[in-house]
C-alpha cells in the first residue's frame, strides 16, 4: 500500500458536506477536515463535526478537525446595488459613518476604526487586492481615495493597508464565542485569522482551554500567518503555537506577491526548526473549482511545498464550493506522492551541531538515525501525548512512522504531523505486553510480515507522559 507522507487538509461546505461525499473524500486522502466559521451558524458546525466523525468511522480511520476562526472583519458595507464598478482615478469614500447604503461614490465601513489607522499617502486594497485606492486624505469619519486600479467592487470585501498597520484585534467577541462551540464538539485544533503576535496567540489558548476543561480536552492552536506584522514576530508566534499556517491569500496582499514564495519557504523552515507544524493553503488547486483538472502551476505550488518539508497542504473553496471535490483531494494526493519521491534524506546534516537536552528527544533522534542506517521497514512509537512521533516528524526520513498511542485525542492530532500514521491501541501498563500487542496490531493492519525489521520506542513506567526512555530493535519472527 502506497503511503503519502504529507497530509491534506480539506474545507467542509455545499460541495463535501453530504455523508457519502464526505466519506469518500475521507477515503480518498483527507487527513484534516476545516470547519470555516466565517460561514454558517454554530449549530451548523456541530452538525458538520458530528457528520465527520460518523464519516471518519465509516471509513475505518480517524480524522482531525480544525476549526478555523473568522478574526476581525475589516470590511466594507453593502452596496445598493450589491456591488459597483469602479473606475481607475475616480473619487471613492469610506465612510465610517455612512448607514445608508452605498453607491459609485462611497460606501459605509463594518471596521469603524479605519478613518483612525491611516493618512494621506497610504495605499488601500481591497478584494484581495484586485482594486487599490491611494488615500488623499482623512476629514472625520471619511477617507477620501483616488481608485489606482479600478473595477467590481461588492458587498462585504475585505480590506487591507499596504506594508500592514491595521490594529483590529485577532480574537473579537463572535471567535471568543466559537471557541466555546469548537469545543463543545472537541475540535483538534483552532486556527486563529490574523494574529500580530505572541500575545494573541496566548489569549486564544487561555480562552480554549477555559472553554475544553469541562471535556478534559486541549485544542493544538494554529496561528495563520496573514498580516505584515506577524512577520518579524514570527518566532514568537511559533514558541507560543503548536504550528502555523503560511495563509498566503491576506499575506500576499499586504507584503506583495513577489514576496511570498520566499517567506513561504522560511515560515516551513523555522517551523519545522521550532518542533511545531505547518500548513501551507491559500489557490493550492484554485483551478479545480470549475476545472476537472489541475493547471502545471498548481501541480509545481503543491510539489514546492511538499520538497520544501510542509506537514500539510490545505483546500479551501476547491472542497468547499467546487463542481471536482474528491478530484481535487486525488490530484492533490498524487502530486504529493510523486515529489516524496524526489526526496532525499539527509539525517547526519540535521544532527550535525545539534544538543538535544531531554532524554525522549534524544531516544527519538536515535530512532530516525537507526532505522535509516538498517533499512528498517517502520519506526513505531509508543506515545501518550504524540510528542515523540511529533519530533521524529521534524526529519525528512524515507521509512514511515508509525504512532501507536491509547488516546484517541492524540490519534486525531497526529494526523496533522508529516510522515506519521497514528494508530490506536488498547492501554496496558506492562512494557513487554505493550511491545507485543503493537506488533501484532502493525502485522495484523499489513505494515509488517515475517522478517521485517522495525525500531520502537517507549517509555517505563507505561503511561507516564514525556517518559520515552527505551529504544529497540526488532525482527519481526
Amino acid at each position: 500500500m502506497t503511503r503519502r507522507a504529507t497530509k491534506i487538509v480539506a474545507t467542509l461546505g455545499p460541495a463535501s458536506s453530504e455523508p457519502d461525499m464526505l466519506e469518500a473524500l475521507i477515503r480518498g486522502g483527507v487527513d484534516v477536515v476545516r470547519l470555516n466559521f466565517s460561514h454558517g451558524t454554530a449549530q451548523d458546525h456541530i452538525n458538520r463535526a458530528t457528520l465527520v466523525r460518523e464519516a471518519a468511522k465509516r471509513a475505518g480511520r480517524e480524522v482531525a478537525i480544525m476549526a478555523d476562526l473568522q478574526g476581525p472583519k475589516i470590511r466594507v458595507g453593502k452596496f445598493a446595488d450589491n456591488k459597483v464598478f469602479l473606475e481607475h482615478g475616480q473619487a471613492f469614500v469610506l465612510d465610517a459613518a455612512r448607514t445608508a447604503l452605498g453607491d459609485k461614490d462611497g460606501v459605509g465601513l463594518d471596521y469603524k476604526s479605519l478613518p483612525q489607522e491611516v493618512k494621506a499617502g497610504d495605499v488601500l486594497l481591497l478584494n484581495d487586492g484586485l482594486i487599490v485606492m491611494v488615500v488623499e486624505r482623512v476629514q472625520g469619519q471619511e477617507v477620501h481615495t483616488t481608485v489606482r486600479q479600478g473595477g467590481e467592487l461588492s458587498n462585504n470585501k475585505g480590506i487591507n493597508k499596504q506594508g500592514g498597520g491595521l490594529t483590529a484585534p485577532a480574537l473579537t467577541a463572535k471567535d471568543m464565542e466559537d471557541i466555546r462551540t469548537a469545543m463543545a464538539f472537541q475540535a483538534d485544533y483552532v486556527a486563529v485569522s490574523f494574529p500580530k503576535n505572541a500575545t494573541d496567540m496566548e489569549m486564544a489558548r487561555q480562552l480554549c482551554n477555559v472553554a475544553a476543561a469541562p471535556f478534559d480536552h486541549k485544542p493544538g492552536l494554529i496561528a495563520k500567518i496573514e498580516r505584515a506584522e506577524a512577520i518579524p514576530k514570527l518566532e514568537e508566534i511559533l514558541r507560543a503555537s503548536d504550528g502555523i499556517m503560511v495563509a498566503r491569500g491576506d499575506l500576499a496582499v499586504e507584503v506583495g506577491n513577489a514576496a511570498v514564495p520566499a517567506l513561504q519557504k522560511r515560515m516551513i523552515k523555522l517551523a519545522r526548526e521550532f518542533d511545531k507544524v505547518v500548513i501551507t493553503a491559500t489557490q493550492m488547486m484554485e483551478s479545480m473549482i470549475g476545472n476537472p483538472v489541475p493547471t502545471r502551476a498548481e501541480v509545481s505550488d503543491v510539489a514546492n511545498a511538499v520538497l520544501d518539508g510542509t506537514d500539510a497542504v490545505m483546500l479551501s473553496a476547491e472542497t468547499a464550493a467546487g463542481k471536482y471535490p474528491l478530484e481535487t483531494v486525488r490530484e492533490m494526493a498524487q502530486i504529493c506522492l510523486a515529489a516524496e519521491a524526489g526526496e532525499h534524506a539527509k539525517l547526519e546534516a540535521d544532527f550535525i551541531g545539534k544538543r538535544f537536552e531531554h532524554i525522549d528527544q534524544s531516544i527519538a533522534m536515535g530512532a530516525l538515525f537507526t532505522a535509516h542506517h538498517l533499512g528498517a521497514k517502520a519506526i513505531v512509537a509508543m506515545t501518550d501525548s504524540g510528542s515523540t512521533a511529533l519530533w521524529m516528524s521534524r526529519h525528512l526520513i524515507q521509512v514511515p512512522i508509525y504512532a501507536v498511542t491509547p488516546r484517541v485525542a492524540s490519534q486525531r492530532r497526529m494526523t496533522l504531523y508529516r510522515n506519521v500514521r497514528p494508530l490506536l491501541m488498547r492501554s496496558v501498563n506492562d512494557r513487554d505486553t505493550a511491545l507485543q500487542d503493537a506488533e501484532e496490531q502493525l502485522k495484523a493492519s499489513g505494515i509488517l510480515a515475517s522478517g521485517d525489521v522495525y525500531a520502537i520506542t517507549c517509555g517505563e513506567p507505561m503511561g507516564a507522559p514525556g517518559g520515552t526512555n527505551m529504544l529497540k530493535v526488532c525482527r519481526v519472527a
